[in-house]
């Protein structure tokens, strides 16, 4: 390794440092949303199981709020270039999403639960999550962290809506069904 400072057309320290070992940037950024996405649908799949078994998992949440904070201070990592550049981002994150854990688990006391009630446990949760990971994103300077905060925001009108419209849906996928067995079934008769 030499000891000359990249120049400002040089690509980003992980970009080289994957050449190094042998892994295309492409790799890097796939990861990158892959990690995004994951937690999008880890969070979506914690609210549809307490949307359904009516009951909290914190437990669950517990350990997606530290997961939200690893791709967090995966995503600052590249813009610390230094050891305490490093160290802050850890420090922060870590106080940041321990205080997210704490309002959530204070939600989940059961003297909040009697007034709060337990349909409401998801969508509170994926509210919380979705401010924290959005402010998360504000202090590291990510873009797409901000955003995923968005996109789970925009989950929980979602969430209740399909929450308050299952007949619907269900009314609506089984005639979607319908009009396409008929279509393979017309098909499948003009291909004989």
């Amino acid at each position: 390794m030499s000891n000359v400072e990249p120049g400002p057309d040089d690509p980003p320290s992980e970009v080289r440092a994957a050449g190094e070992i042998g892994v295309t940037p492409g790799a890097i950024v796939w990861l990158r949303d892959l990690s995004l996405g994951a937690v999008l649908v880890l969070t979506v799949i914690g609210v549809a199981y307490t949307s359904y078994s009516r009951r909290p998992i914190a437990v669950y949440w517990d350990f997606l709020a530290p997961l939200i904070a690893l791709v967090c201070v995966a995503a600052g990592w590249r813009w610390a270039s230094e050891r305490g550049a490093r160290l802050q981002l850890i420090r922060t994150q870590a106080l940041h999403w321990i205080a997210f854990i704490v309002v959530m688990n204070v939600l989940l006391l059961p003297s909040v639960q009697k007034i709060l009630g337990v349909s409401a446990d998801g969508l509170a949760m994926l509210t919380l999550l979705a401010l924290g990971t959005f402010t998360a994103g504000v202090h590291i300077n990510s873009l797409r962290i901000c955003l995923l905060g968005l996109l789970m925001v925009l989950g929980v009108p979602a969430i209740a809506w399909v929450e308050e419209s299952a007949a619907i849906l269900v009314l609506v996928a089984g005639l979607a069904l319908a009009i396409c067995a008929v279509f393979w079934w017309q098909w499948r008769k003009g291909a004989d």
